[in-house]
């Protein structure tokens, strides 16, 4: 950590008395804290000391009930700026972030937030994992990382946030979030307080990127941004501190968005698509597939109608078990059914890398550079949360519901998805992830629907790595409004799957530039 005032010079910090920070009983500090908390300022900037680790203080005269706790750690990039720590909500959330700058003009470069899904697992695997600046080493049993050369920083300053709270390194003293419109307003608390503190960023293309789960995240987490942009822009000039989040795009991948359309792709998926699972399309598993469709589809509806947790539950329950069920006895990796799965040697989550990113999350020296909780054994996934979610109904909602008003206001939308897809959450898969996109009532959903699947084609090394299909392109030199792509040789994670292919397609469509020379 470069916290020079502590470490390196003890005796100039004598020269700024600290001050005994003041909070009532209730305060979230007094709640964690493991040692007496101290504040000080210094060039402008207030400090504290919490769990025996130092952290610059940022608060917001907006949100009394939210503030930043950060560090500056020199891991997986150091030749990039980074900052990590938390966002401490009330008295007891505690939200964990890293950011890395752009390797390339930090100052130009976007800013994208990465959030993977689960729900319940934490992005600090998509950063080590999937996109991020490095990748762990000797099975994550020492601080060494090797350089990503294929990280969505080459281009973009990026944040890993893990999301929601009791996820990855964050933290509850009893507190839980279990619906995607609270944690829609955690993020976006993170935002302002981010941009308060680094306003440099704020002016910045801001892109919402999410995996899996987080294509219900998403939406919820982009409409409180865009509804909040709307309200600010009647609110006369000084009245708010708050920040207008210049929101370009939503980027979903592999994700979960209108679960009824999504759930009724199953059995195509299974035993028509590329990578069919059955042998034998009309087999007796996949017609007992077929004829349990109709009923998962008539229980969503019903969670669509009443949105309530009596609807929405039932029908969770009733598509996991009797969709997903058989398909989790077929002895394949749930994210990539082109490989097998055997649990005893490749963990619980069916990759080895996975368990080498909680070796190495856990290491405390790694900890304490990264300003965490000391106290705390970091997971990939926590299944508490998982839970949680599925028994408010969370993941029946449709989510999808609300992009049409956002991209209809100009923010543009992405969706990918590898086409060798997963069997722990099917509905992922890109068949039904290009038909809800299709059903998105927006005013370019004509344009959408005619449009055709044609070639992507890698900038750099000039590969096939899928196709698209784009509506709203300005004049052809665009990359799209709404984008769908389909992601050749990749699973449920396609930057792990095709780390070069991910890079040129993100890469253009942050830049805006055509994704197929065919645009």
């Amino acid at each position: 950590m470069k916290f020079w005032l502590l470490s390196i010079f003890p005796a100039v910090l004598a020269n700024y008395l600290p001050q005994q920070a003041v909070f009532d009983s209730t305060d979230q500090f007094l709640r964690d804290a493991k040692n007496t908390l101290q504040t000080w300022f210094h060039n402008g900037k207030e400090y504290i000391t919490q769990d025996g680790l130092q952290y610059e203080f940022v608060s917001h005269p907006d949100f009394d009930q939210h503030h930043l706790r950060m560090t500056e750690p020199s891991l997986c990039d150091p030749s990039v700026k980074q900052y990590s720590g938390y966002l401490d909500i009330e008295e007891d959330k505690h939200l964990f972030f890293w950011f890395f700058e752009s390797r390339n003009s930090p100052k130009d470069a976007p800013l994208i937030m990465w959030l993977n899904g689960g729900p319940g697992c934490s992005s600090s695997t998509g950063l080590l994992f999937e996109l991020g600046p490095c990748r762990v080493t000797t099975e994550g049993k020492n601080t060494t990382t090797h350089t990503n050369p294929h990280s969505w920083n080459t281009d973009a300053n990026i944040i890993f946030l893990d999301q929601p709270v009791n996820v990855g390194y964050s933290y509850s003293n009893g507190g839980s979030v279990n619906t995607s419109p609270v944690a829609g307003q955690d993020v976006y608390a993170f935002l302002e307080l981010f941009f308060r503190r680094f306003p440099e960023y704020s002016t910045l293309p801001f892109h919402l990127a999410a995996e899996s789960y987080g294509g219900t995240y998403a939406p919820n987490i982009a409409n409180v941004i865009h509804r909040r942009n709307k309200e600010l822009s009647f609110t006369p000039t000084g009245s708010s501190q708050l920040k207008q989040i210049n929101l370009a795009s939503i980027i979903l991948a592999n994700g979960l968005t209108n679960p009824y359309i999504q759930m009724g792709s199953i059995a195509d998926w299974a035993c028509d698509g590329p990578y069919a699972v059955y042998d034998d399309p009309k087999g007796p598993q996949c017609e007992a597939l077929r004829t349990k469709i109709p009923t998962c589809q008539r229980l969503i509806n019903s969670c669509y109608a009443f949105n309530s947790r009596l609807t929405c539950v039932p029908a969770l329950l009733y598509c996991n078990t009797q969709l997903f069920g058989p398909l989790m006895q077929l002895g394949l990796n749930p994210y990539d059914v082109r490989r097998k799965c055997d649990r005893a040697k490749d963990g619980e989550l069916c990759y080895r890398e996975m368990e080498s990113v909680a070796t190495w999350m856990n290491d405390p020296k790694n900890k304490a550079a990264l300003g965490a909780n000391p106290s705390l054994d970091f997971e990939a996934c926590n299944m508490e949360v998982n839970q949680a979610f599925t028994m408010q109904g969370d993941g029946a909602h449709n989510s999808a519901t609300l992009l049409p008003d956002l991209i209809n206001d100009g923010v543009r939308l992405l969706v990918y998805a590898g086409n060798a897809g997963n069997t722990l959450d099917m509905m992922c898969n890109f068949i039904g992830n290009e038909r809800w996109v299709d059903a998105l009532e927006t005013q370019i959903q004509e344009e959408f629907n005619a449009a055709k699947p044609i070639p992507w084609i890698t900038a750099k090394g000039g590969r096939l790595a899928g196709t698209v299909r784009s509506a709203g392109n300005a004049r052809g030199f665009g990359a799209g409004n709404v984008t769908f792509v389909t992601v050749y040789e990749a699973g449920h994670m396609v930057p792990f799957d095709q780390p070069e292919a991910a890079l040129d397609l993100i890469t253009r469509w942050i830049m805006d530039s055509p994704l197929s020379l065919n645009n």
